[in-house]
């Protein structure tokens, strides 16, 4: 396939940019209607008349408030899918924009209202300008903020319904220049599982520890102990965190308490290792409890699986993406221990997942992604 010419690109860019305010104000309406995960029946509205009235086929109710846009164009028998995610957060806005959230405690503050108009502006453009054979799904998803939309959606038969050969998908990344892509092959993003640990000790006074079974001190061991399953257990070459931001213990001053509990993350890259990692977690926090007078009530509740991105359809996007911006403006990503759930997808079919720098210090938008809205 030869590559497009200079003149080529240079019409599609102002193509494009032709429509860019017709876009900046779908976003800004959308982030002034943010909406929860599996609730944003606004949005899918919005999105379902716009791609109708580009003569998309519209399917709405897949994972709920879902829906999938689909353009045939010539004879071509393979289809690729493009996926954006549409819900919110429940974060209050005090940003004082014009367009600001006028949904009390609920604001667009992970970029997705930018995910769903860029798409949509992709779709405009495809039905209108689109040169190809085949078919394209756009795919609009709910509930990616930890509730698994994506998920959801393959239940609903989302591939069934509207197979792919391949998917795509972006999320924006203020820790890097405006207009950069950052991508990567393979291993990109990490699963994300809850632990959950609950330990039970006998509470008392605390200057009288040799009657009490002290949960807090239980806790200490255990939080030390569980660092050798990544230190000790896993391979050196797979990367994994476990990590604990929740420790609660109601005790006082001179008071120990009957219960600690404890929430924290396990994230890793490998599958197998993953189930492994459970079940060591497990034994040994049990055990710790156990051997010090205590019990333990230990849960995992699994999250996203890991995100990989095939390798040669990657390599191909990565070679388009030096086409269109310039080999200066694509950046190769580190393995990032951050979870997103179209890892669902990444696990079904060969998939590329990127992302695009938004950085723009005039607005103040210089940092990376908040630690409160990675999952």
């Amino acid at each position: 396939m030869n590559a497009p010419s200079d003149a080529f690109l240079h019409h599609k860019l102002q193509a494009l940019q032709s429509q860019a305010d017709e876009f900046i104000a779908v976003r800004r309406d959308i982030h002034r209607h943010p909406e929860m995960g599996y609730k944003e029946y606004r949005t899918s509205d919005l999105v379902a008349q716009q791609l109708s009235a580009w003569g998309y086929q519209v399917t709405r109710g897949l994972g709920g408030t879902g829906l999938v846009g689909q353009l045939k164009k010539g004879t071509g028998e393979r289809s690729i899918g493009i996926r954006a995610d549409m819900d919110a957060l429940p974060i209050d806005e005090a940003t004082g924009l014009s367009y600001a959230s006028c949904n009390v405690g609920i604001m667009h503050a992970c970029g997705h209202d930018g995910h769903t108009a860029m798409l949509l502006a992709a779709a405009k453009h495809l039905a209108q300008h689109g040169q190809f054979s085949g078919t394209l799904n756009v795919i609009f998803q709910p509930a990616e903020e930890g509730l698994g939309g994506a998920k959801k959606m393959m239940e609903d038969g989302l591939f069934k319904q509207f197979p792919c050969n391949a998917i795509f998908a972006m999320h924006n990344m203020p820790g890097q220049p405006q207009g950069h892509l950052v991508l990567r092959d393979g291993s990109a993003m990490a699963s994300s599982d809850n632990v959950t640990i609950t330990l039970h000790g006998k509470g008392g006074h605390g200057a009288m520890p040799h009657l009490n079974i002290d949960p807090v001190l239980i806790a200490a061991n255990i939080i030390t102990s569980l660092q050798q399953i990544v230190s000790r257990n896993a391979q050196p070459i797979v990367p994994s965190v476990l990590s604990f931001g929740k420790v609660i213990a109601n005790g006082a001053t001179n008071i120990i308490p009957n219960e600690v509990y404890m929430e924290g993350t396990f994230r890793t890259l490998d599958e197998k290792w993953r189930a492994e990692a459970h079940a060591k977690m497990k034994k040994m926090a049990e055990g710790i409890a156990e051997s010090m007078g205590g019990s333990c009530s230990f849960e995992i509740r699994k999250g996203y699986p890991f995100l990989k991105n095939d390798e040669a359809l990657t390599g191909r996007a990565k070679q388009a993406a030096v086409q269109y911006m310039g080999v200066e403006n694509v950046v190769d990503l580190d393995i990032w221990m951050a979870a997103e759930d179209f890892s669902y997808y990444s696990q079904e079919m060969p998939a590329t997942f990127y992302r695009l720098g938004t950085r723009n210090e005039a607005k103040g938008i210089v940092s990376s992604l908040p630690n409160r809205l990675l999952r």
